[in-house]
């Protein structure tokens, strides 16, 4: 098992100092799906929600959540994002919405979080704009499909399965 690096000696809670790491182009994607009746999957495809363009406020909610992690998270680094992609793509088999997010950053350190806080606020703003139709979604399965960069190197999802 790898050691807790968010933890010093003592096992107080500090930010990792990250100084003398290269920085490295890293990269990091993430998924999750907002599950719904497929009545309000059809409203969200015809643009019929009252709030709006579901898809799209999610998007940019996804890109803006990830570019401000460090303020959500205690002890996330600041990072100057290079690249934030938010996908909200319809899913017929939940239905729902299937939310992937990639993120990547010339720096430090890594950027799971970041693409994991895309995913998370995506999924939140979908079921905000289309709650009162459907108060019974579910936001499931939020995890990391890949990472690369770093000294710890790449990780892939399904090579854990």
């Amino acid at each position: 098992m790898a050691e807790l690096t968010h933890l010093d000696a003592s096992g107080a809670a500090n930010m990792v100092d990250v100084s003398e790491k290269d920085a490295t182009t890293r990269t990091a994607r993430a998924t999750g799906c907002v599950a719904m009746l497929p009545e309000t999957l059809r409203l969200i495809r015809e643009g019929d929600a009252k709030k709006g363009d579901v898809i799209g406020t999610a998007r940019l909610a996804g890109i803006m959540a990830a570019k401000r992690t460090h303020e959500l998270i205690p002890l996330c680094h600041p990072l100057l994002l290079t690249k934030v992609r938010v996908d909200c793509e319809p899913d017929d088999s939940l239905p729902g919405l299937r939310v992937t997010a990639e993120v990547k950053v010339l720096g430090p350190t890594g950027v799971e979080m970041e693409a994991l806080t895309a995913v998370s606020v995506a999924c939140l703003t979908i079921y905000d704009m289309v709650k009162a139709a459907d108060r019974g979604m579910r936001i499931e399965g939020i995890r990391l499909l890949a990472k690369d960069g770093g000294r710890s190197g790449a990780f892939r999802a399904e090579d854990q399965a």
